[in-house]
């Protein structure tokens, strides 16, 4: 009998030798600390929205839900403004903020003063203004960053989204009512709104590689191949810790050509290809290892299934596909999922799906869900292999 103890001790013990020698340390202890712990998000939401702790001077609690778009655009513009670089080496006043990022100065205050209440900022004893640590993944170019996520949640997401009422009616997504286009068309033919995107998705794929590393072992395995996976964040970082694994990454030509940059300064992009394809049609062949992570939940089932045959398809006799993502739980569970099945619906026209759904789309491209693996995180890695 295995001993999943031993086996997760041994997990970590590899992830955590190898943060450690190459400087990473911080980026792991951010996640297990914070990142990780959806008590923590719970805790940092109800910190913005105190709707189970109203007080007789609050409105009630289904209004500050039904305003709750109020805050995210405030975060949005604090974001778009760039105030957490502005306050990242010391804390500014009002004045200077407004002068480093060219708004008006009262307007500025007002906005300040909101973000000060959501503790994404504080106003210090000397009366300026300095970053929290519920506001630092606000920065540019910093472990754990959020800056790119909430550029894109302000500004494609949020226009797509007040067209819910549409998705909800017609089935489709609201996304080409507001765009004309479908998602990833718009992104790749609009260049700073794509790569805005892409590099959400990037910073995400950091947290996402944790995840993964600390729960599923590709020790035994010689070749992956990440579908669909962006700039290569995630591949790159498993075949940084599995140094005997060669890797492929597939995705559209416009992202491919950033990615390529991207793999070329690590240690490991003698062992990691970037292919420029359409995983609809095809994908390479001979795999160990098919690996989606955030990809099935884009499509409808007929889009997935025939992704998943092409994996199926590609891999060799005994080979596997990891799939990576939400799943749904029954009944009035709380989960994040629920949400983020909404926003699939209003950008894409895909779905986050339940275990029992997960394993009726697998069947159907011709593969058995073999396990779910949880992880320090909301995914879930999905095992499937070949009937």
């Amino acid at each position: 009998m295995v001993n999943i103890a031993a086996v997760r001790f041994g997990l970590l013990f590899r992830v955590l030798n190898h943060r450690v020698r190459t400087g990473r340390w911080r980026e792991l202890r951010q996640l297990l600390t914070d990142g990780g712990s959806s008590r923590s998000i719970r805790a940092k939401a109800a910190s913005g929205f105190a709707f189970h702790q109203r007080r007789s001077h609050e409105p009630p609690p289904l209004f500050q839900m039904a305003s709750a778009y109020w805050i995210s655009q405030a975060i949005y513009v604090a974001a778009k403004f760039g105030i957490a670089d502005v306050l990242k080496d010391s804390p500014k006043s009002g004045d200077e903020i407004a002068r480093a990022v060219k708004a008006d100065e009262d307007s500025l205050l007002r906005l300040m003063r909101v973000l000060c209440m959501l503790d994404v900022c504080r106003v210090t004893e000397s009366q300026k203004f300095e970053l929290t640590t519920l506001g630092g993944p606000l920065q540019s170019g910093v472990s754990g960053s959020l800056r790119s996520m909430v550029l894109t949640l302000g500004e494609v997401h949020y226009r797509a989204w007040g067209h819910l009422c549409d998705s909800v009616q017609t089935g489709h997504p609201g996304f080409q009512k507001v765009f004309g286009s479908e998602m990833f068309d718009f992104l790749e033919n609009n260049g700073d709104a794509g790569d805005t995107f892409n590099l959400a998705m990037t910073d995400f794929s950091a947290f996402v590689s944790y995840a993964v590393l600390l729960s599923y072992d590709f020790s035994g395995m010689k070749s992956i191949v990440d579908v669909g996976g962006g700039y290569g964040k995630l591949l790159t970082s498993i075949l940084e810790v599995y140094t005997d694994l060669q890797g492929v990454l597939v995705d559209l030509p416009a992202v491919i050509s950033a990615a390529r940059e991207h793999i070329e300064s690590l240690a490991c992009h003698d062992r990691c290809a970037a292919v420029a394809g359409d995983f609809l049609e095809s994908l390479p062949r001979g795999a160990d290892l098919y690996l989606l992570s955030g990809v099935v939940h884009d499509w409808d089932d007929p889009g997935a299934e025939r992704i998943l045959k092409n994996c199926r398809n590609g891999m060799r006799r005994n080979g596997r596909v990891l799939v990576v993502e939400c799943i749904v739980p029954d009944g009035n569970e709380s989960s994040f999922s629920k949400l983020l099945d909404l926003n699939m619906m209003v950008m894409t026209g895909g779905r986050e799906r339940t275990e029992h759904e997960f394993r009726d789309l697998f069947d159907a491209a011709g593969l058995t869900l073999n396990r779910v693996v949880k992880t320090a995180s909301p995914l879930s890695i999905l095992e499937a292999v070949r009937k």
